[in-house]
């Protein structure tokens, strides 16, 4: 069998450029020691308002002068909808949500997850620069997704 040489040319470029995007795969899992997540923290979604990481959303301090918020993404608001954090200190969100599967961005930082039901979302962020940040919903939930906003208040440090 005859294969022409551009054809041969394209084959063994195909099968180049394969094993280059593999051996990213490979070194991103390897040597970056980049890990799918595990020991991942789970929730009943019926029973998030009884659920006592849950039952009470809103602002924690810590003794480390950390804040803790905790909050439940539902159709189509955030529970607690104003969220007031200082600056320059670490903030640990911590979310779920009871009905489907929602987004939690904070406009204008890198404060981003995403809500699935019977999952606990956490991610540690600091914000520096006091002001008001919108929250917003970017995984579409239903009919009132686009209204589905809240607010974070930065408030400078004592």
């Amino acid at each position: 069998m005859h294969i022409d040489l551009y054809e041969r040319f394209w084959m063994w470029s195909a099968g180049a450029i394969c094993a280059a995007f593999f051996g990213t795969i490979v070194y991103g899992l390897v040597s970056e020691g980049t890990r799918p997540p595990s020991h991942v923290e789970t929730i009943d979604p019926t029973a998030v308002w009884s659920d006592p990481r849950f039952a009470q959303p809103g602002v924690t301090a810590n003794p480390d002068g950390s804040v803790t918020v905790t909050a439940v993404a539902l159709m189509f608001a955030f529970q607690p909808n104003e969220i007031r954090v200082p600056a320059g200190k670490p903030v640990t969100f911590r979310l779920t949500s009871p009905d489907v599967v929602h987004g939690f961005e904070i406009v204008g930082t890198n404060a981003n997850t995403m809500v699935i039901p019977g999952y606990v979302a956490q991610f540690t962020t600091t914000f520096a620069t006091p002001g008001e940040y919108l929250m917003v919903c970017h995984e579409y939930c239903g009919l009132g997704h686009h209204a589905m906003m809240g607010k974070l208040i930065v408030e400078e440090a004592l």
